[in-house]
């Protein structure tokens, strides 16, 4: 039996969403991986470890829910590694030139919100491929970064700065609860919003939510402003941790968001995605990355694993929807 919900599509259509399945796949194979790595090196499953899996994990989950609304309403953001760098270095030279920190935060997150305007723009508005837009934004967003700060790294980010990603929340590390916080609201956006029966809707049918009446501008553009917010707020965790803005921040982080996704669940084609299974995704290459790294194993190895995960679900969500 197959546990679903369903949302209005934009011919008023009941569409079934399943999630529950799907996301109690992605948590057996997180669960699988954790009892081999378990087994391998007994340090795995110490409270410390776990912990900082979670938190090394919080970055690329930050990412991947805003690349999981682009990718359900039928896009993709190639831009996000970038649109971190360029949003994080403006931020970080506010903060050091003596602006207070509000004031930078507000800055830098209009940064990422203008960022994926531009891509909602060009892809909404004149009609080009996620694709192309993304790939072409992804070079002029990286280069901007490197013009601003010479190719020179930001430092001297003050400890007050650090120190609001660098604590903790009881047991848990800041990144971590942010991260918690963001997932909610994702959840409740893509669940119990007009905005999120859009997204499913445009993701399902374009041109059948067109007909219907649907926003699908405004609809694509806030898709994209809400993935370019989030790569600002991955980048001031990073950047807190880290102490300093690098413009080749971000590097690849496109390629980890779509790949914690694809393992939670979403569909490349648009209209399926899940805010829990993006979170399990996001975890899994997380634990995998870390236990490799506990065992001691070349980090060309752990792309080689990282790339068979991928496959495997994919194959997954081809032979379930072919059973559906």
């Amino acid at each position: 039996m197959e546990a679903s919900m369903s949302v209005s599509s934009a011919g008023g259509r009941r569409l079934p969403v399943r999630l529950n399945l799907r996301d109690a796949g992605t948590l057996f194979g997180l669960l699988a991986i954790a009892a081999v790595f378990a087994l391998a090196t007994p340090n795995f499953l110490s409270q410390h470890n776990l912990i900082n899996i979670l938190q090394q994990s919080s970055i690329n989950a930050c990412v991947a829910l805003g690349m999981t609304l682009v990718i359900i309403s039928g896009g993709i953001d190639l831009s996000v590694g970038p649109t971190a760098a360029l949003s994080a270095v403006l931020t970080a030279t506010m903060i050091v030139s003596g602006v207070p920190m509000p004031l930078a935060f507000a800055g830098g997150l209009l940064v990422g919100l203008a960022c994926g305007f531009v891509n909602g723009a060009l892809i909404s508005i004149a009609g080009l491929q996620p694709f192309i837009v993304t790939l072409g934004t992804l070079s002029l967003y990286r280069a901007l970064a490197l013009i601003f700060t010479n190719g020179t790294p930001v430092l001297g980010l003050p400890h007050a700065f650090r120190a609001l990603f660098n604590g903790t929340i009881g047991p848990l590390p800041i990144p971590v609860a942010i991260v918690a916080v963001v997932s909610l609201v994702a959840w409740f956006v893509l669940r119990k919003t007009p905005l999120g029966e859009y997204i499913l809707a445009v993701g399902g049918n374009e041109e059948a939510s067109r007909i219907a009446g649907v926003p699908i501008v405004r609809t694509k553009i806030a898709t994209y402003m809400i993935s370019g917010a989030l790569a600002f707020l991955a980048a001031m965790i990073l950047i807190g941790r880290l102490g300093a803005a690098e413009p080749v921040l971000g590097n690849l982080w496109e390629l980890d968001a779509i790949a914690a996704a694809a393992i939670g669940g979403a569909s490349l084609m648009g209209g399926k995605g899940s805010v829990v299974g993006t979170l399990l995704g996001a975890v899994v290459l997380g634990e995998m990355r870390n236990g490799l790294t506990l065992l001691n194993v070349q980090a060309f190895y752990q792309l080689l694993a990282t790339g068979i995960i991928i496959i495997v679900a994919m194959l997954v969500d081809r032979f379930t929807r072919g059973a559906g």
